[in-house]
């Protein structure tokens, strides 16, 4: 049975279900209303097309957000690409490397970013030195590796060992849905140097001092902060009320 056929059965053996209301009005609960439950459940379903391009849709546009939030140029058109212009523009032509993007700093252009999706098959030491390969030559200052697979415990060692710049990793199932824009999720401001001096001078505290935020947490990850760096977190919720706090990665 699927989940409107449950839904509809579920309402035919609920007690005093006589009536019920659709579009502000009452009608009675007979199987003239069941059309009406499978036809909403059916707008929540994604019948368009396949369901990897629904997921390297997803991971990418969540991408391309992080790189903005990280103060990278991003353009507009690509931020704001529909999932039936996606699957136009990726199912003519299903390539991994078309998938890739490259942008650099708005505030300084010689620091360049670039994201990479790798194969679904589980990642070892020798793509990475294919991923290395297919970069060295770009100047790059970072690189986000997007994995639909698992990756190999000597891979992942050759990350830090080959590269001479930062890679970030991430699954692909991270990138499905942007954290930064829970309901439940704070708002967390990166201090620029400047202003984490103020804080500390203004509070008589050294960074050692402050709460901490593991650099492996997701909104660290996601805003691609180091150690050292303090983070403004900003509450604003019936749940937690109205005020602020810092945290420092370590």
């Amino acid at each position: 049975m699927d989940s409107a056929e449950s839904t509809a059965a579920a309402a035919a053996r609920a007690p005093n279900s006589a009536a019920r209301a659709v579009d502000g009005h009452d009608v009675d609960d007979d199987d003239d209303a069941v059309p009406e439950v499978a036809a909403c459940i059916s707008t929540m379903l994604d019948r368009g097309g396949s369901v990897e391009s629904h997921r390297l849709f997803l991971a990418r546009r969540t991408a391309l957000e992080m790189l903005r939030d990280r103060g990278y140029a991003v353009p507009e058109d690509e931020l704001a690409r529909t999932l039936p212009e996606f699957r136009a523009w990726w199912e003519d032509k299903p390539e991994l490397e078309r998938l890739a993007f490259s942008t650099t700093l708005a505030s300084d252009p010689s620091s360049k970013v670039k994201v990479v999706f790798c194969p679904p098959e589980p990642v070892k030491l020798a793509a990475i030195r294919v991923v290395y390969t297919g970069v060295k030559d770009e100047n790059l200052s970072r690189l986000i590796l997007i994995l639909q697979g698992r990756i190999m415990s000597k891979a992942r060692e050759a990350i830090k060992e080959i590269f001479p710049f930062k890679v970030d990793t991430f699954q692909i199932t991270e990138l499905l849905v942007n954290i930064t824009k829970h309901v439940l999720k704070p708002k967390h401001q990166v201090l620029t140097a400047e202003e984490k001096a103020k804080l500390l001078k203004e509070y008589n505290v050294m960074d050692a001092q402050l709460p901490r935020m593991l650099e492996n947490d997701a909104v660290a990850r996601y805003y691609g902060l180091g150690k050292g760096t303090v983070v403004k977190v900003i509450y604003d919720s019936e749940l937690t009320g109205n005020h602020v706090t810092y945290r420092c990665i370590f």
